[in-house]
C-alpha cells in the first residue's frame, strides 16, 4: 500500500473525528471550524483515493496536503490557538483548487 493511500485514510479518519467534535463537543465559531474544516478534509481525503485509483498522484497529494492545511489550521483555532492562523487556511485552499484543476488536465491529457 502506498504512504499517499495511508495519508488519504488517515486523513479522512481525522476529518471524521473532527466533525464529530464539532457536532457534539464545540460551540459556536468553533464548532463551525471543525465542521468546515471536516467536510472539506474527508471530500478530499476521497477525491485523493479516487485520483490515485487513476494513476493521478500528483493531484492527490495537493488533494492530501490541502486538506491537511485548510482544515488543520480550522481545527487548531477551534481548539484554541490564535486566530491568525486563518491567514494560513487559504493556502490549503488553494492547494485544493491546484488539485482539481490538475486532475482536469490529467484527464484531458488522456
Amino acid at each position: 500500500m502506498s504512504l499517499l493511500i495511508v495519508l488519504a485514510a488517515l486523513s479522512g479518519a481525522m476529518a471524521v473525528g473532527a466533525g464529530a467534535f464539532g457536532a457534539h463537543g464545540a460551540q459556536g465559531d468553533a464548532a463551525e471550524w471543525l465542521k468546515t474544516g471536516a467536510q472539506y478534509q474527508l471530500a478530499h481525503a476521497l477525491a485523493a483515493l479516487l485520483a490515485v485509483q487513476f494513476d493521478a498522484r500528483g493531484p492527490a497529494w495537493l488533494f492530501v496536503a490541502g486538506g491537511l492545511i485548510f482544515a488543520g489550521t480550522l481545527y487548531l483555532m477551534a481548539l484554541g490557538l490564535p486566530r491568525w492562523l486563518g491567514a494560513i487556511t487559504p493556502i490549503g485552499g488553494t492547494l485544493l483548487i491546484g488539485g482539481w484543476l490538475w486532475l482536469a488536465w490529467v484527464a484531458l491529457r488522456g
